[in-house]
């Protein structure tokens, strides 16, 4: 498989500026599901579309409803980096909830990650579609496989 360049995952449009920690403040300030939905899909489009580039069919990532596309790099320190993207508003502003608390980990910080219970105190877990819990479990899993195949 073809993958980008090193830049491009650095110059992810997430970067390094949202995090985990920020975006579960803004989310749990909204005492309702509804609030919680508009600023996932806001975060959906300020995610700019992965370049056509690398909308490639083996970047897929199976078991999504929508068409997803992850890209993993682990660099000479030790961390990992990934370029993701879809054509869904929603699942673009999910994966930056995932971005937020996975891209530019080490080893050590993705497998002391708990991403579903994270989701499940976001209230996401309850209010999603089941096709939409199962996409977001399938990159849940794809991300840690793609790290876990590189640190092997």
């Amino acid at each position: 498989m073809i993958k980008p360049g090193i830049q491009e995952f650095l110059d992810s449009p997430l970067g390094r500026d949202l995090t985990r920690e920020q975006l579960h403040r803004e989310l749990m300030a909204q005492s309702h599901w509804q609030g919680r939905y508009r600023i996932i899909m806001k975060l959906g489009s300020r995610m700019p579309a992965l370049a056509a580039q690398w909308q490639r069919e083996e970047a897929e990532v199976a078991g999504c409803e929508s068409k997803a596309w992850l890209y993993h790099h682990r660099d000479d320190a030790g961390c990992h980096h990934f370029l993701a993207g879809s054509e869904s508003r929603i699942i673009k502003g999910l994966l930056v909830l995932i971005l937020s608390a996975c891209n530019h980990g080490d080893d050590h910080a993705l497998r002391g990650l708990d991403l579903e219970s994270w989701f499940g105190e976001l209230g996401l877990s309850a209010h999603l579609s089941p096709s939409r819990a199962n996409g977001l479990a399938a990159l849940v899993e794809a991300i840690r496989g793609q790290a876990t195949q590189q640190t092997s």
